[in-house]
């Protein structure tokens, strides 16, 4: 079948796939439903499905300020939010109770849990795990996997282009002394195993680690790195400009490529302002300010291009006594301006909860603590409570074309060679590129959509807009090798952490 005869009947049948809501209290945040428990130092995932998977953390516990221990129940529980109840319900418990671990989600649509905290010592001090699982959402339970090359408690992990896992920095903790593994490793889903790929230490313990437009990988610790998969090496580090980045400090990508380091304060109560890196001059510059001080706080890239920044922690030392304090305001990041500006306050005041961008282009706030003081006191509430952010326009998540109209079975799919249908009796072979025709991807980003075909990453040779077709998109990709064959392959995309739904195509 030709493309002529094709592409018009199916952009005609999803006209109205690629339409964009008002929120209905615009920039606000809302309450939604509790947390089944509190939750400090959990994950959030946004699953194929929809929902959010919140694993672990630490429980309700004691602080005492240091040099005194915690006293910090580890959790193995989960729970899953369904966006359209706004509830949360239980769902499998990890084999291993964890806080400060990492979850990916993984081309195949199951999450990565990998190393955290898993039990405290004696003498107070939590202790990390190289144990890893994985969660399947079609079974709702949690299997193991291999074993990391090195425990790690505060690392970091990015899925990279072609689906495995790069894993890095973190903590070891032995009596009261920190270490800090500078081995890096990568998980391989095909395989199941980590493996170690050498020493990539960026001087800092929790690095922060975004996967850019291109495919190489920013390191940003006390000093900065560019991390290439295809040549498996660091760069030197990078100096122009860079200030160094300590606390709580997740780079954020735009849609214009570069990268948002917003927030900073340390022990002494000293405030750094915002970075931005530029991957194609390799430099670091300063941006505008925000409103506050930041520290434990989230950044979300939300589909119009902003970054929601919300919670608020922050540390003053004195001579002898640590306060600490929590605020709810949020805030937007303007790339175009360059310059913030103050949104609705939560609902709650929050340190270290996690943000998660929804399907419907809400996001969804749940957990972390709440600190009550005055002096000398200090009171620790670990949270249960969760909330929604509504921004000015919901953006839908993408969404690929089918045949039927309606976004299942066969996809809008043809042979980039010869722009017939892939189908049954026209099937793709591995190594071949094909196009892929849906909405939902934002005029002009830089950002390239990920795509799996049979639960393995597709290079993307292609993305943007639709030729002749106003409001859609097209995305050429290459089979990936080892993809099973049958007719009804499944296929997604996934954009700015967002899944499309699934579509189908024969592959041989």
């Amino acid at each position: 079948m030709k493309v002529r005869f094709v592409l018009p009947l199916l952009f005609l049948a999803a006209a109205g796939h690629a339409s964009m809501a008002l929120a209905q209290s615009p920039n606000t945040f809302t309450s939604t439903g509790d947390m089944s428990t509190p939750r400090f130092g959990h994950t959030a995932t946004l699953l194929t499905n929809g929902k959010v998977l919140i694993a672990g953390g630490s429980g309700p516990y004691s602080f005492i300020p240091p040099p005194g221990p915690l006293d910090i129940p580890l959790l193995a529980s989960a729970e899953l939010y369904d966006p359209s109840t706004g509830t949360f319900t239980a769902t499998g418990s990890m084999a291993t109770s964890r806080s400060d671990h990492t979850a990916t989600l993984l081309p195949n649509g199951k999450v990565l849990i990998a190393g955290g905290a898993s039990e405290e010592s004696p003498d107070g001090y939590l202790l990390p795990t190289a144990s890893a699982e994985l969660y399947d959402p079609s079974t709702g339970t949690f299997t193991p996997t291999g074993r990391m090359t090195a425990p790690r408690l505060g690392h970091n992990a990015t899925l990279l282009p072609d689906g495995r896992v790069l894993i890095a920095g973190g903590y070891l903790n032995f009596g009261g002394y920190l270490f800090f593994p500078p081995e890096a490793e990568l998980y391989d889903p095909s395989t199941g195993r980590f493996t170690d790929i050498g020493n990539l230490e960026t001087g800092d313990h929790w690095p922060s680690m975004t996967l850019l437009a291109d495919g190489r990988v920013l390191i940003v610790g006390s000093s900065a790195h560019l991390y290439d998969p295809a040549a498996g090496r660091l760069s030197d580090p990078i100096y122009d400009n860079y200030l160094g980045i300590y606390f709580n400090q997740n780079g954020t990508l735009l849609m214009n490529g570069k990268v948002l380091f917003a927030g900073y304060d340390d022990d002494e109560g000293d405030f750094w302002g915002p970075e931005l890196f530029d991957p194609f001059a390799g430099i670091f510059t300063k941006t505008g300010n925000m409103s506050a001080r930041r520290g434990g706080h989230t950044a979300t890239l939300l589909p119009d291009g902003t970054i929601l920044i919300a919670a608020r922690g922050w540390l003053v030392s004195g001579n002898t006594e640590y306060f600490y304090s929590t605020a709810n305001s949020a805030e937007l990041y303007d790339p175009v301006t360059g310059t913030f500006r103050n949104t609705g306050n939560m609902a709650t005041d929050r340190d270290g909860p996690t943000a998660t961008l929804l399907n419907d282009g809400g996001v969804l706030i749940a957990g972390g603590v709440q600190i009550v003081q005055p002096p000398p006191s200090v009171v620790t509430v670990v949270l249960s409570s969760a909330e929604i952010y509504h921004p000015r326009v919901l953006v839908p998540a993408p969404e690929l074309l089918s045949l039927s109209g309606d976004g299942r079975g066969q996809g809008a799919i043809l042979h980039a060679g010869t722009h017939q249908l892939v189908s049954a009796s026209n099937p793709a072979v591995a190594g071949e590129a094909l196009e892929i025709y849906g909405t939902g991807l934002v005029d002009g980003s830089v950002i390239p959509p990920q795509v799996a075909i049979g639960g393995r990453m597709a290079e993307v040779l292609f993305f943007g807009k639709a030729p002749g077709y106003p409001g859609f998109n097209q995305v050429n990709v290459r089979v990936p090798s080892g993809v099973a064959s049958g007719d009804a392959v499944p296929v997604r995309l996934n954009y700015i952490g967002r899944p499309s739904n699934e579509v189908t195509i024969s592959v041989q």
